[in-house]
C-alpha cells in the first residue's frame, strides 16, 4: 500500500474514533437525535476530515440507514438501544465505525455484537477467508442465545466507495473471498433477539449518486450539481442539500440517477445491536484504524 494512502486511512480512523466517542457520550434520554447527528458530522469536519456518509442513528429494531430529517424533533428515550454508525474520509479514503449505546437493560445484546467484532478482528489477516470471519461472528453471537442478522454484511472500502467487495457475512458460509494484504475492510456484526433478518421500511433520508445523466428540470440539475461537487459517489442526507424537495429526490431515485437507502429494520421487531471497525489487512494481522 502506498504510504501516503496509508497515512490518510490512519488519520481518517483517528478522527472518526474521536468524533464518534464524543458523540456517543451525548446520547441520553430526552436528547434530540438530530443534535447528535449534526454534532458528530460537524466534529469530523472540525478535526480535519469529511463525513463519508450521514450519521446513521438507528434505534431498537432499526438496524441501519436511519438519519434524522431537517428540523427533526425526535428524541432518545429511556430503554432505547442506539446504534451510532459513522464514517469519515480524507480525499476519499474512508474510515467506518459503529458503537451501540444502551439506554436500557440490554447488556448481553450489546456484548454479543462487540465480542463478535473482537473475535473477527483476532483472526483477520491476509490468507484468511471471509467465511472464517463469518463463522467467528456467528459463534460469538449465538453463544449468547442471540442471532446474527444474516442479510447485513461487512464490506470492503475503496476511494469514495463505502460498500465495495468483499462482502463479509455475519454467519458461517461454505465459501468466501480470501483476504489479501492491502485490502481495507469494515467488519460490522449485528446481533438481535429477533429472527435475524432485516427488511426495508418506508422512511428514507439517505441517497447517493448512482448514474449521473442530463435532466430537464432546472432544480434537479442544481441538486445533481451540488451532489457531484460535494459528495461524488458517497451517500448524503437530504438535510445536507440546500434544497431537497421530496418529489424531485424521489423522481431522481425512480429514474436510477440516485440510489435510495431506506431504513432497514428487524422484520420481527427484535432489538438490534451493532459494533464496527475499519482495518487494513496485513500478512500477520490487521491494523484497525478506528480503534
Amino acid at each position: 500500500m502506498d504510504e501516503e494512502v496509508r497515512k490518510k486511512l490512519i488519520e481518517a480512523g483517528r478522527i472518526l474514533k474521536q468524533a464518534a466517542y464524543e458523540a456517543a457520550e451525548k446520547i441520553a434520554p430526552g436528547v434530540k437525535i438530530l443534535g447528535v447527528a449534526e454534532f458528530v458530522e460537524n466534529r469530523i469536519i472540525e478535526l480535519g476530515a469529511k463525513p463519508a456518509f450521514p450519521a446513521n442513528i438507528s434505534i431498537n429494531s432499526d438496524a441501519a440507514h436511519f438519519t434524522p430529517k431537517r428540523n427533526d424533533d425526535r428524541v432518545f428515550k429511556e430503554g432505547d438501544v442506539v446504534k451510532l454508525d459513522v464514517g469519515a474520509h480524507i480525499d476519499g479514503y474512508i474510515a467506518d465505525m459503529a458503537v451501540t449505546v444502551d439506554l436500557g437493560d440490554n447488556t448481553e445484546l450489546v456484548k454479543a455484537s462487540k465480542e463478535a467484532l473482537d473475535a473477527a478482528i483476532e483472526i483477520a489477516r491476509a490468507g484468511v477467508s471471509v467465511s472464517e470471519i463469518g463463522k467467528a461472528i456467528e459463534e460469538a453471537i449465538t453463544n449468547y442465545g442471540l442471532k446474527p442478522i444474516v442479510n447485513l454484511t461487512g464490506h470492503g472500502l475503496l476511494p469514495y466507495i463505502t460498500h465495495a467487495p468483499p462482502s463479509i457475512y455475519n454467519y458461517a458460509t461454505e465459501k468466501g473471498v480470501t483476504l489479501e494484504e492491502g485490502m481495507v475492510i469494515a467488519i460490522e456484526p449485528f446481533a438481535t433477539d429477533g429472527v435475524g433478518r432485516v427488511g426495508e421500511r418506508s422512511e428514507c433520508e439517505i441517497y447517493s449518486l448512482l448514474n449521473p445523466r442530463p435532466v430537464r428540470m432546472k432544480m434537479a440539475r442544481e441538486i445533481l450539481k451540488e451532489i457531484e461537487e460535494n459528495y461524488k459517489t458517497l451517500p448524503f442526507a437530504k438535510r445536507w442539500l440546500k434544497k431537497a424537495p421530496d418529489i424531485i429526490i424521489s423522481k431522481l431515485a425512480r429514474e436510477g440517477i440516485l440510489r435510495a437507502y431506506p431504513v432497514l429494520t428487524e422484520v420481527s421487531g427484535g432489538l438490534v445491536s451493532q459494533w464496527e471497525h475499519t482495518m487494513i489487512i496485513e500478512e500477520g494481522g490487521a491494523t484497525v484504524t478506528t480503534k
